[in-house]
């Protein structure tokens, strides 16, 4: 059945053509019935007709659909798009040009959406940056006036101010470089140095180096059952030690007294491992969880600060894996616990 509904303008043109040629011949026929002249006059009207009505067609509308396409790309047009506006466009019918800006707007709206968020973001990242910044310095200045007050005269008064600015120094020193090292992981200048190693040794390792930290606090650090067979990942070790040691520092920061961080790994595809660690601590709100891995995103902004971290320690993490091409993850529940893990490639001979 001929459907009108998406015509070319040179179907459009022949179309209409033909509407106007058939009753002048018609017409033409009934005046002097001749099936010849009836036959002439059809052809001349509509070839007339037809390159008239292109003619408007292309030289009024089309021309005007063209300028469209140009501001939608907002580019000057090279070879390829100019043969696209004078052969390939004219081709398309009226409802494929509608659906062509409606796109290019869908595609705009989402862009903008993109840049509010985006913005958004950089003024929450900056603000940010601005008070984990200006906190030591505050406090290194608050002791060094204090010093220079008359503090200096009573030596013991003087070496606990020296040393809590020295503390506040080192604070400075740690958000510095872990921005310079995120700096380093999202323009790729950092390179990786990939091996085949145990997992479960380095985790053993990152066990013991934090045994001070975990032992304070009673907790008791394992691998669980059935994950102790030996599997091999291909990354960068010290780079995933960084990980390790960060996801098991926050665990035994926040996990409860007398209670227990729990690996487990397992090969998923043949291809890649899937490693997680589980505590039993505080657990995360569920509306904090899509923005943990976020530079300087505090669920509990006093407690942590005072723990003495920077607030970039999971988005290194993040990072890390990600330039290993893979994906971290999280699931939590508030005084449940949380498990957050990561994948690596299995190991490649």
């Amino acid at each position: 059945m001929f459907k009108t509904k998406n015509l070319s303008p040179q179907q459009l043109s022949a179309f209409t053509a033909l509407i106007l040629s058939v009753p002048i011949s018609i017409g033409i026929w009934v005046l002097r019935p001749s099936w010849v002249i009836a036959l002439v006059s059809f052809i001349v009207t509509f070839i007339g007709s037809y390159l008239m009505i292109r003619f408007v067609l292309e030289s009024f509308i089309y021309r005007k659909i063209k300028l469209i396409y140009k501001f939608i790309y907002q580019t000057k047009a090279s070879k390829r798009e100019e043969t696209y506006y004078k052969y390939i466009l004219p081709q398309k019918g009226i409802d494929e040009v509608r659906a062509d800006v409606e796109k290019w707007a869908e595609q705009r709206s989402a862009e903008i959406e993109s840049l509010k968020k985006n913005e958004a973001y950089r003024k929450e990242f900056l603000q940010n940056l601005a008070h984990e910044f200006k906190t030591p310095i505050f406090a290194i200045q608050g002791y060094i006036d204090s010093l220079l007050d008359g503090a200096m005269e009573n030596p013991e008064l003087a070496k606990r101010f020296l040393e809590n600015a020295s503390r506040n120094v080192v604070r400075m020193v740690n958000l510095a470089e872990d921005l310079d090292e995120i700096s380093r992981l999202e323009s790729g200048e950092q390179p990786l140095y990939k091996q085949n190693f145990i997992i479960q040794e380095l985790i053993k390792e990152v066990y013991e180096t934090l045994s001070i930290k975990t032992s304070a606090r009673n907790i008791r650090c394992s691998i669980k059952k059935g994950c102790e067979y030996p599997i091999a990942v291909f990354a960068d070790k010290e780079k995933i030690r960084q990980v390790i040691n960060n996801l098991l520092e926050n665990a035994a920061k926040y996990g409860k007294q007398d209670g227990s961080i729990v690996a487990s790994i397992y090969k998923t595809d043949g291809e890649h491992v899937l490693i997680e660690f589980s505590d039993d601590g505080i657990g995360i709100a569920e509306e904090h969880l899509p923005r943990i891995f976020e530079r300087f995103y505090r669920t509990d902004r006093g407690r942590s600060r005072d723990g003495g971290g920077t607030g970039l320690g999971l988005a290194i993490c993040k990072h890390i894996i990600e330039a290993h091409g893979q994906t971290m993850h999280v699931r939590s529940k508030v005084d449940v616990g949380t498990t957050i893990g990561f994948t690596l490639d299995a190991r490649r001979d």
